[in-house]
C-alpha cells in the first residue's frame, strides 16, 4: 500500500506511525515543514512555513497537489488539523485520513472565524477521523461532524521499550541521586500548558517530612530559566534535576529510577503520552483531573487524580505515595496492565491498518 502523510517530522508521535507502516512493507512518503530532525525515509517532500497558517495554507496547496499526483497514493493521512489538514482536504485526493491532536479541535477553532471555518472545512471534506479521547471525539459531534466517521484510535505506548526494569545504577550516579532516595519525576514539557511550576511549588510540602527525595524535571521549553529561578527562589535547587529534554529511546531509563510519576498539565487532547509511557514502565501517576484523564487513572486504584494548580494537594498526594511502598506497587502493576490492555502502540497500529485495507 502506499500511504501519504502530511505530519512535521519533528514530532516522535509523526515517526512512530510512520516507521510502524514502513516496518511493515508499505510504500511510505511525507510531506512535512522543514525541520532539523532527521528521519530514515527516502521520499521527503518539504513545504513552505510562514507566521500567519492561512499564508501556509495557500502557498502550498498547489504544490502538495502536484506532490500527491506524482506519488499517486493509495490513502493519504493528514496528522494535525491544521496546516497538514487543510492542505490535505484542499488537494481533492480520496480516501483522505484526519487525525486530529487536541488543540486543532478543542482550542483553535475558537480563537477566531477564519480558523473555525477552515476546520470545519478539513473535518467535512475527510473520509474518516481518528482522534485519542471520547471528549474530543463529542467535540467534532457538537460541531456537527457525522459521528459514523470517527474513530477513537490510540497513539500507543511502545510496551516493549516503555516496561518496568531494574534501576539504572549509572544514570543514578550520574544524577547523584542517592539509591535509597525516593525519586519524584515530572517529564512534561516546559511550557505554560503543562504548569510545571504547580510542581516545583509542591517540593518545599514534600521535603518538610521527606527530606531524602529527588526530583526529576525532564523536559525542555520555554519557561526552563523561569522554573530554574522559581527553584532557587523557594530554595529547593539542590532537590530537583533540570535534566532537559530526553530523547525517547533514554526516557525509559528515567522513568524506571523514579518511584512516582507526576503531571500537572492544565490541557491534554487525551492522555498524554509521558503519563501513558510512566504508566507503561509501572509507575503509580499522580495527574490533575481533567478531560479524559479519569478514565485511564481511577482515583486510588493507578494513583490520584487532583484539581489544576493546587500544590498544596499535590504535595499530600506525593507524601502518601511515598510512605506507601506497598500501595505505590499496586497503582504501578494497575498502570501497566492499564497500557497493555487499552493503549498499546502495536495494537493501535494494527486496527489502524486493518482502517487502511478497508479503503483501499
Amino acid at each position: 500500500m502506499k500511504i501519504c502523510f502530511l505530519a512535521n517530522m519533528n514530532s516522535i508521535h509523526s515517526k512512530k506511525w510512520i516507521y510502524y507502516f514502513l516496518g511493515k512493507g508499505h510504500s511510505i512518503s511525507l510531506i512535512s515543514i522543514p525541520t532539523k530532525d532527521k528521519i530514515s525515509l527516502k521520499d521527503v517532500y518539504f513545504i513552505k512555513e510562514f507566521k500567519y497558517k492561512i499564508f501556509s495554507i495557500v502557498t502550498n496547496i498547489f504544490y502538495v497537489k502536484k506532490i500527491i499526483q506524482k506519488i499517486s497514493p493509495d490513502i493519504i493521512h493528514a496528522h494535525y488539523g491544521g496546516v497538514n489538514g487543510a492542505l490535505a482536504a484542499l488537494s481533492g485526493f480520496h480516501p483522505f485520513v484526519l487525525t486530529v491532536w487536541g488543540s486543532d479541535i478543542m482550542i483553535n477553532p475558537k480563537k477566531n472565524l477564519l480558523t473555525k471555518l477552515i476546520t470545519k472545512y478539513t473535518l467535512n471534506k475527510s473520509d474518516l477521523i481518528t482522534c485519542d479521547a471520547e471528549h474530543m471525539k463529542k467535540a467534532m459531534i457538537n460541531f456537527g461532524i457525522n459521528a459514523f466517521k470517527i474513530k477513537v484510535i490510540f497513539f500507543g505506548v511502545d510496551t516493549k521499550k516503555f516496561f518496568p526494569s531494574r534501576k539504572d545504577e549509572n544514570l543514578q550516579k550520574i544524577l547523584d541521586i542517592n539509591t535509597n532516595f525516593n525519586v519524584v519525576i515530572s517529564s512534561r514539557r516546559l511550557e505554560p500548558i503543562c504548569d510545571v511550576e504547580t510542581f516545583i511549588k509542591a517540593i518545599p510540602f514534600v521535603l518538610k517530612n521527606f527530606s531524602n527525595t529527588i526530583f526529576i524535571v525532564a523536559g525542555n521549553g520555554s519557561q526552563e530559566r523561569e522554573l530554574k529561578n522559581l527553584a532557587n527562589n523557594l530554595g529547593i535547587s539542590e532537590k530537583i534535576r533540570f535534566v532537559g529534554w530526553v530523547p525517547e529511546e533514554a526516557m525509559p531509563k528515567y522513568l524506571n529510577i523514579a518511584d512516582i510519576y507526576v503531571s500537572t498539565s492544565l490541557s491534554d487532547g487525551g492522555l498524554s503520552g509521558s503519563t501513558a509511557e510512566a504508566m507503561s514502565c509501572g509507575l503509580p501517576a499522580i495527574i490533575t483531573d481533567f478531560g479524559n484523564n479519569r478514565d485511564w487513572i481511577k482515583d486510588g486504584t493507578g494513583g490520584f487524580l487532583i484539581p489544576l494548580k493546587n500544590p498544596e494537594v499535590l504535595a499530600k498526594k506525593i507524601s502518601c505515595l511515598i510512605e506507601n511502598k506497598d500501595l505505590r506497587i499496586k497503582f504501578g502493576e494497575n498502570n501497566r496492565k492499564v497500557i497493555e490492555e487499552k493503549n498499546n502502540y502495536y495494537k493501535e497500529m494494527e486496527k489502524m491498518e486493518e482502517i487502511y485495507n478497508s479503503y483501499v
